[in-house]
């Protein structure tokens, strides 16, 4: 990879993360994981609770791309036909035509992914893996870029089912947001009485910086990042671990291992190298593993997370020198 070429990767992420700061607060973990797997292809897991800004991340990230955008609010009574689309009949041509569903566009947001039943979750499968949809036996690919974040309150909460472990392996990562600090919520209040608005987000003076050739352009220098041998062996490896380990129930599965390899050439990429190092690596384990690890029932009862075991598999996994 040239240096014009990193370069450009870089600028781009930059002007993209300059922009999102006009809306985001303190969030760059968040912002900077979600760029890196949309330049790995990957979708995207929010959880937290609600009023925490994954919403309005997510708009804004559409607004900066210049992408066509649909929200889907999932509830217990939605139906597969209602996010995919179905095939209806016209009586003035007396044939079949496609009514699209809110699918068909480039970023979708599931918001409240959990509050519906296992079967409508099940209408992402095939776009989410794929770019494709069937309806009545007919296939269908989506525009590129195509992208989902869903968000999901955390399982606690009332009225939420527990998301198969099909649905949420296809799932690049799965991001944490918090709660913002104290300084974070004074600049949010400051912000607010100055007249922001999340609603209308025309008024935050957004700017479109990244176009969907841009986004190819960035997929294609990444996929030419160069990974060792030896770092190939090192990803394999901390996988292994989340196989074999005593206290996790189900490791993680070969789509993990892809995601951890892909993720750490865009993270090498976006800091402006055409080589991924064992730091890079280290850094995505925790955000693409922790959602498709299960620990034993009375681990989790003991309130242990998914994140405190790769912490200590990463520490135990000998690095490569």
């Amino acid at each position: 990879m040239e240096n014009l070429e990193k370069d450009f990767t870089c600028k781009v992420v930059e002007k993209i993360k300059f922009e999102l700061k006009k809306v985001i607060v303190e969030q760059d973990e968040l912002i900077e994981y979600s760029l890196i797997s949309l330049f790995s292809g990957g979708h995207v897991l929010l959880e937290g609770f609600p009023g925490v800004a994954k919403t309005l991340m997510v708009r804004a990230l559409a607004k900066t791309l210049c992408v066509d955008f649909k929200r889907i609010q999932f509830t217990p009574d939605l139906m597969p036909a209602d996010v995919t689309g179905t095939k209806v009949f016209n009586m003035q041509t007396r044939e079949f035509e496609l009514k699209k569903g809110p699918i068909f566009t480039n970023f979708i947001l599931a918001d409240e992914i959990n509050r519906t039943p296992p079967k409508t979750q099940a209408g992402l499968l095939e776009a989410m893996a794929e770019s494709t949809v069937s309806i009545d036996g007919e296939m269908f690919t989506l525009s590129a870029p195509f992208m989902i974040f869903a968000t999901q309150n955390p399982l606690e909460y009332e009225g939420t089912y527990s998301l198969p472990e099909a649905l949420v392996d296809r799932f690049m990562m799965k991001l944490i947001v918090d709660y913002p600090s104290t300084k974070a919520e004074k600049e949010i209040l400051r912000r607010h009485n100055e007249g922001f608005s999340s609603i209308d987000l025309n008024k935050c003076n957004l700017q479109t910086v990244c176009s969907s050739d841009d986004i190819l352009k960035c997929k294609n220098e990444i996929q030419k990042v160069k990974v060792d041998e030896a770092l190939m062996e090192y990803i394999v490896n901390i996988v292994f671990e989340t196989r074999n380990n005593p206290i996790i129930e189900i490791g993680s599965s070969p789509r993990g291992t892809i995601a951890l390899l892909q993720s750490s050439k865009a993270c090498a990429a976006i800091s402006g190298r055409d080589y991924v190092i064992p730091e890079d690596i280290k850094k995505m384990a925790i955000p693409t593993l922790r959602h498709r690890i299960i620990l034993k029932p009375e681990l989790e009862l003991e309130g242990i997370m998914p994140k405190e075991v790769l912490i200590d598999i990463l520490s135990k996994v000998k690095v490569p020198r």
